[in-house]
């Protein structure tokens, strides 16, 4: 099967449910302990052997290209000071020349759009999809896995996990038609269904590795779910022809588009760090910390 090479990172979403903060800072540089959601993104693609990565993006959103720029006098006055670590940490802020293109999604017309807006520069090749409010924490990257996965399968696979029933009307759910471990032969996917009516309790995430024939179907959309073009009725038109399989990753997955679901990760992230457990936990387990002031 062919590498792949090649990731779109959708990033333009106004990150409404963060305001006022993401009045000023796009939702995807919101810091997650140490490091911005998009970073945690781009380093799950580069572990899984991605080379060119591709953000479609929006008006106000500067902040995601400055933030994989070279910083100049930042690093210069750490070297002078020797900051090591601090200029270590700087070094996966670091994209290789040409790496990194940003595209303007000029209206936000739905995930399929955004997705549509990488057709030239992916070409004729299989390419994966991250979104960066999909965290998801494992011993191996997500995408890893389904990068490994998709040597066998081939066709389009989506990440998928299992959901509660009433859970299916926020999620692409896949109609199952076999399983096998970890892979679900889909014979085709439904966005945001009555739970009365999904046809499984298997929800797609924001995981995805797609044939360049998506591109054809994306062409054809017409608005579906809320409106907009949705990336999975694309996916759905292409069953037939290209074939999709889900894969249920190992690990555990947060929804950091929410505040819950951020929150979540922040204390799940920090009790997973040496140099942060022992404080959080105090906190999580009702206790206070030492030095903490009485109201």
């Amino acid at each position: 099967m062919t590498h792949i090479r090649k990731a779109v990172f959708p990033v333009a979403g106004m990150g409404t449910r963060f305001l006022p903060a993401t009045k000023s800072i796009p939702k995807e540089m919101l810091t997650l302990i140490d490091r911005p959601l998009i970073q945690y993104a781009v380093d799950e693609a580069r572990a899984a052997g991605i080379e060119e990565f591709i953000f479609v993006s929006a008006a106000g959103k500067c902040a995601l290209e400055d933030y994989f720029d070279t910083a100049a006098l930042l690093e210069e006055r750490l070297r002078a000071k020797g900051k090591t670590d601090a200029l270590a940490a700087l070094d996966r802020t670091r994209m290789p020349e040409g790496a990194l293109t940003i595209l303007r999604q000029a209206q936000p017309l739905g995930l399929g759009h955004a997705v549509r807006q990488a057709r030239r520069l992916i070409g004729d090749e299989p390419f994966a999809v991250l979104l960066p409010d999909d965290v998801i924490a494992g011993e191996t990257g997500a995408l890893s896995q389904m990068v490994a996965a998709h040597r066998l399968t081939g066709g389009h696979m989506v990440a998928t996990m299992d959901v509660a029933r009433a859970e299916t009307a926020s999620y692409g759910v896949l109609d199952v038609a076999r399983q096998d471990g970890r892979l679900a032969q889909a014979r085709g996917l439904v966005e945001k269904p009555d739970p009365a009516r999904a046809p499984s309790t298997l929800a797609v995430v924001g995981r995805y590795i797609l044939q360049p024939s998506i591109f054809d179907r994306l062409a054809d959309l017409t608005p579906g779910a809320g409106g907009e073009l949705q990336l999975t009725d694309a996916i759905n038109a292409d069953v037939v022809d290209t074939g999709v399989t889900g894969y249920r990753f190992a690990g555990e997955r947060f929804d950091c588009g929410s505040v819950a679901g951020f929150v979540q990760a922040t204390v799940a992230f920090a009790l997973a760090r040496g140099d942060l457990a022992a404080g959080v936990r105090c906190i999580v387990d009702g206790d206070r910390p030492a030095g903490r002031i009485a109201a």
